[in-house]
């Protein structure tokens, strides 16, 4: 898979050659502002780097350039920045995800949203796999901010309260945990399902122990015509994610619960689990009104004896308009944000929580390491199912699984249908 990134890239050998001189415009140059929209929430805490960090550093690099930012929540990016970029009002920079899908750089690619990447100096730094991951027709198209990783944040003391004395192996000594943390008392897991992109935080890392072992290639025979969204394959990875819920293992009344309220809920300590990513690694780490020590490991959704499977993918990244009229000007932030050995490459590369897919940059965050190592040394992974799928498909296996979640007699056959029908009638547009 292109996705597969090489572990000498990824793990890097060093530290980051020592700093240059930041460059300056001189200040004949005439003002230019810039304007980049991102998705995510301003951070909890400090400055936010999008938010405050880049244009304070981009006005210090660079006199002459002043640039916007502005960050939305992920459903409200998704839509603003189509309704842009249709109307020729996008921003200069914005961000796209790898591959297909919901702002993927190859539909933004095919419709001719984004600038050809391939001139900028930097490409050598970063592992091949994200690159591919981020180009259409065989051009780089975006900068991808590092790998992600989906897996289970856990509280540790929790655990051992209730006697599970390491982390669960497969499904069925998964479900024994959740168990014996609802037989305690304890609220086994937390999801914010209020904002529906969480319902695939688990459901992806399931998939990828289900659907794909065996099969490596079955998006591609999806896209070919000759698999379907209804295999019973699709079927068993919904059915084991509606069996937390049929158990009460998710927190009651999710679908009442936001994301963020999710997260304080496993922060406080009331909660022993959070299904999430590593961009969320801030949030999922903060102080709470309990203090203890976190875990983090994919969820083991294959069954006994057989390997876990990783849910891991290139970051989303920055692209650049095709349309921008400042074009030299972006370029100019790209080189000095990415030459490796700038102050702004530093503070982006600080404020990074991906795992880096730049060479030389070694695994920052601990938390991370037994994920990345089992990615890394067992090749057992798999990127995020949505991003094979037409924008869309994503958005019916949320609302139909919702249904599910509300306690409707929604079947997962029914959500593998839904998700079904969808994908052809969009992948044949």
């Amino acid at each position: 898979m292109s996705l597969t990134l090489t572990v000498a890239l990824l793990s890097g050998c060093g530290k980051a050659t020592t700093k240059t001189t930041t460059p300056n415009t001189t200040s004949s140059e005439d003002p230019i502002t810039l304007t980049m929209l991102v998705s995510g929430t301003k951070a909890a805490s400090g400055e936010d780097f999008v938010l405050d960090t880049l244009p304070k550093m981009v006005k210090e690099s660079f006199p002459n350039i002043t640039l916007e930012t502005t960050k939305l929540p992920d459903d409200q990016y998704n839509t603003s920045i189509k309704t842009k970029l249709v109307a020729g009002e996008g921003p200069d920079i914005f961000m796209v995800w790898p591959k297909t899908g919901v702002c993927g750089a190859i539909d933004l690619g095919k419709a001719g949203y984004l600038m050809d990447l391939s001139g900028m100096k930097f490409w050598d730094n970063f592992a091949k796999g994200a690159v591919d991951d981020m180009s259409y027709d065989g051009k780089p198209v975006a900068v991808a901010s590092g790998l992600d990783l989906l897996g289970v944040y856990y509280n540790k003391a929790l655990f051992t309260k209730v006697g599970i004395t390491s982390e669960p192996k497969d499904w069925n000594s998964f479900l024994d945990a959740c168990a014996k943390l609802k037989a305690a008392g304890i609220t086994p897991i937390t999801m914010g399902d209020k904002d529906p992109w969480v319902v695939q935080f688990g459901l992806y890392q399931i998939a990828a122990n289900v659907v794909y072992p065996g099969d490596m290639d079955f998006d591609k025979k999806l896209q070919a015509g000759t698999e379907s969204l209804s295999n019973p394959k699709w079927v068993k990875a919904l059915s084991m994610y509606k069996e937390l819920y049929d158990k009460g293992y998710v927190v009651k009344n999710s679908l009442g619960v936001a994301s963020a309220q999710a997260l304080q809920t496993y922060v406080d300590g009331k909660a022993a689990m959070i299904f999430d990513g590593t961009w969320d690694y801030n949030a999922v780490t903060a102080k709470g009104a309990s203090e203890f020590e976190r875990g983090f490991m994919p969820l083991p959704a294959n069954e006994s004896g057989k390997p876990t499977f990783v849910s891991a993918s290139t970051a989303s990244g920055y692209a650049v308009n095709s349309k921008t009229k400042n074009a030299d000007a972006v370029k100019k932030v790209l080189e000095l944000m990415y030459d490796g050995k700038s102050t702004l490459f530093e503070s982006w590369r600080d404020a990074n929580t991906s795992v880096s897919v730049f060479k030389g940059v070694p695994l920052k965050n601990e938390l991370n390491k037994g994920i990345f190592d089992l990615y890394t040394t067992g090749g057992n992974s798999v990127y995020f199912s949505n991003q094979m799928w037409p924008s869309g498909v994503a958005d019916v296996m949320q609302s139909k699984f919702a249904e599910v979640i509300g306690g409707q007699k929604t079947s997962a056959e029914d959500v593998a249908k839904a998700m079904d029908s969808k994908f052809k009638e969009l992948w044949k547009n």
